[in-house]
């Protein structure tokens, strides 16, 4: 497989930013003046700390982010070349690596490539610049692409047509599959197509973001002059973009990408003309949102505003086919701005991401077994759900227990005569989402909501924008959270009145209010009336929605006010206990592990002789096994049926209980200042033994979803004894949850 990548010898810095990305830089320097602001104010006890007798480490200390990401992406490209996994689920996780790359451009090489235009030169924590941190991406990224088009040419697509699904060529199809194709597009797709052409009266066209184009070269039939005419098709997102062929019933089903058929076609689009050339290509703009809160008057009109105008975000790659026209293809860079270094020449299909379509093929032998969800809680029947939290914390482990008692929780609070106020934070959530029902239903059942909104949600604005309107509407009190600060943690708190007191109960998530999510994530959802706990959820609430300089917590640790202190104490409690001879221990499960100071904390501890075990979905710049280092970190990632989601943080706390903690919160900067996170402790002994040894044990014997990072930056699989059986987590905890219900049952 031929993949072209072009590299330039010099990455000088760019020079096709115009009047967007001047304007961004902009805001990005208003952002960051009014982070800066209310971190010394509003937020003066998140200070980070430092330890002036602690060595420097040098910058070989730390893996690059932007790599270990990728190298994230290679491992779940992992799963889609792994012949263990089910063709259809193989397929989707193909799909998968190529929605994650997009992100990727979107964001992390957006900004790279705006600070080489800007002159910000931030140094990355492994002292790379932006430029060379670009020029490493690139090679990185040329890899795993041309891995990824192998995986589906060479294994992917075999396989399909050994199971009967076909993606025959267009020179393979037959007279009458022909025929059917041109009346297909002539009834389904000309009709809304509309033909750009480029010519000194017809600008060059505004490409959206991600969207699927045909560039086409025309000729006329007697040309006066030989330089050929060039015309853009953009294709709209409603039209699928694999057309299933018409066959027998037992005859194997047969797909063409819409691109193919297209290209087919394109010369109907142009009567007079000579088709020359026709080739697909595709945008990915920086889709980054600037906002300078303390200047927008209105946060909600302003993101609606430059959700607009990330449409028109600066071009940060070209995706085109290999063998592309060199006169098309030089047209299009010079029209989108975008430098060679950024253009990608693919083999086809391009957007891969297409492919997850196939999942809705009825062929559940090529799927993963069907698992269903468990709702053997004791929350399973919703009247009893206040007086059970009476008497008990409950604990949920998604996907595998139900997401159900969640819901119920909120509409049970909707409709119970005696609740009389809400308080929810929602930061992503589901298209129909049953919460935001039960929220706009209490409201208009006379009770006091307040729904705390993230709008700036990546990739989520829009949908939020459309709840926050709604909720509005319905009497919510919708409010936005902290300036400058993300909303990320996952709290919902319900007062009741029970006889001649207030009563308080919660529920304190890992995961969003996403009952689609909640089925393939994994997550842990912990229900209360503690009141140790509903009291500081009711203190963060009022500083999220009112005033709150310096708001105190007595057991929730909260970002961005004490999370990286209490996080430094706690490492530094093991350490003083592993050098008091005690036995001392850290087991931290998170999505992504990145900042500085508490990667160096742990560096201290493994010095000091605390055993850590990390279990790092993603991004790690911790480096692992170095002597005198890191000798006693192992780094795992699991990856694999389910998307380990649930951020959680064991310390052994020698001669005393274990701290066992859970939330929303990696430990990255962006956590640790400039989020509103929420870590909670376990303090039920039932629910702390669950959590320790079913899941974080569980998670450190696995051996088929694995990868141990190693000192090189190489992910590789554990070694297996000869003969020893191979251990899933996922496959323990779907076990498990069936044995629950069987007990219950």
């Amino acid at each position: 497989m031929n993949i072209s990548w072009e590299i330039p010898l010099n990455l000088s810095p760019l020079s096709h930013g115009g009047p967007f990305l001047q304007s961004t830089v902009h805001r990005t320097f208003a952002s960051f003046r009014t982070w800066a602001l209310l971190r010394s104010a509003a937020v003066s006890t998140a200070v980070r700390p430092a330890n002036k007798r602690a060595p420097i480490l040098p910058a070989t200390a730390y893996f690059n982010r932007e790599l270990s990401w990728l190298a994230f992406n290679r491992r779940v490209l992992a799963q889609a070349q792994s012949e263990r996994y089910p063709l259809l689920e193989r397929v989707n996780f193909l799909a998968i690596v190529g929605s994650n790359l997009d992100e990727f451009f979107e964001i992390r090489v957006a900004g790279l490539l705006q600070q080489t235009d800007s002159g910000l030169l931030e140094v990355s924590i492994d002292g790379l610049g932006p430029s060379e941190q670009l020029r490493r991406i690139h090679a990185v990224v040329a890899s795993l692409v041309d891995e990824q088009y192998q995986c589906w040419h060479r294994h992917l697509k075999p396989a399909l047509a050994r199971e009967n699904i076909l993606f025959p060529a267009p020179t393979d199809l037959s007279g009458e599959q022909r025929a059917w194709l041109r009346s297909y597009f002539r009834d389904q797709v000309y009709p809304v197509l509309t033909p750009l052409a480029l010519d000194p009266s017809h600008p060059f066209p505004h490409i959206g973001n991600k969207t699927l184009n045909v560039i086409v070269a025309l000729e006329r039939p007697a040309p006066a002059d030989e330089t050929p005419l060039i015309a853009i098709l953009p294709v709209p997102r409603i039209l699928p973009r694999l057309v299933t062929l018409p066959r027998a019933h037992d005859a194997p089903r047969q797909f063409l990408f819409l691109s193919d058929l297209i290209k087919l076609c394109a010369g109907d689009l142009f009567p007079g003309y000579q088709l020359r050339a026709a080739h697909t290509f595709r945008v990915t703009r920086n889709s980054d949102l600037y906002i300078d809160e303390e200047e927008a008057e209105n946060l909600l009109k302003k993101i609606e505003e430059e959700l607009r105008n990330l449409r028109r975000g600066a071009a940060v790659r070209l995706e085109i086919e290999l063998g592309s026209d060199e006169m098309l293809s030089r047209t299009l860079c010079e029209q989108l701005h975008v430098a060679p270094a950024n253009v990608f020449r693919l083999p086809g299909p391009l957007d891969l991401v297409r492919l997850s379509s196939l999942a809705e093929l009825d062929r559940p032998d090529l799927k993963f077994p069907t698992f269903t969800p468990v709702n053997v809680s004791p929350l399973r029947n919703p009247a009893d759900i206040f007086a059970t939290l009476r008497s008990q914390d409950v604990l949920l482990h998604h996907p595998y227990d139900v997401f159900t008692p969640v819901v119920d929780f909120v509409e049970q609070a909707a409709r119970d005569p005696q609740v009389f106020a809400i308080k929810q934070t929602l930061y992503r959530t589901s298209g129909d989402s049953p919460i935001v029902q039960a929220l706009i239903e209490a409201s208009r059942n006379g009770k006091q909501v307040t729904a705390l909104i993230e709008l700036k949600a990546r990739f989520d604005e829009a949908n939020n924008i459309q709840w926050a309107r709604q909720l509005s509407e319905a009497g919510v009190h919708v409010v936005y959270g902290l300036i400058g600060h993300k909303t990320h943690c996952k709290l919902c708190l319900v007062v009741r009145r029970e006889g001649r007191r207030m009563r308080a109960y919660a529920h304190l998530g890992t995961g969003n209010y996403n009952p689609r999510t909640a089925r393939l994530y994994t997550d842990l959802s912990l229900f209360t009336s503690r009141t140790t706990l509903t009291r500081d959820i009711g203190r963060l609430f009022n500083a999220l929605t009112g005033f709150g300089h310096s708001p105190r917590f007595s057991h929730l640790l909260v970002a961005p006010y004490a999370l990286h202190r209490r996080i430094g104490a706690l490492i530094a409690r093991e350490i003083a206990h592993a050098k008091a001879g005690q036995p001392a221990r850290i087991v931290a499960k998170m999505n992504a592990l990145v900042d500085q100071a508490t990667i160096d904390r742990l560096y201290a501890a493994s010095r000091a002789g605390v055993q850590i075990d990390l279990i790092v979905r993603g991004i790690c710049c911790l480096v692992p096994g170095v002597p005198g280092l890191s000798e006693n970190i192992r780094v795992h990632s699991i990856v694999g049926r389910f998307l380990e989601h649930a951020r959680i943080f064991y310390f052994e706390n020698a001669g005393g209980e274990p701290t066992v903690l859970a939330g929303s919160a990696d430990w990255m900067p962006r956590n640790f200042f400039r989020r509103v996170e929420v870590l909670f402790p376990i303090d039920d002994p039932i629910a702390r033994h669950w959590i320790v040894e079913d899941i974080l044990w569980a998670e450190l014997r696995d051996t088929e979803n694995t990868h141990l990072l190693h000192p090189n930056g190489a992910y590789l699989p554990p070694r297996r004894p000869r003969g020893a059986r191979g251990f899933s987590v996922h496959t323990f905890g779907m076990q498990n949850a069936l044995r629950r219900a069987g007990a219950i049952g």
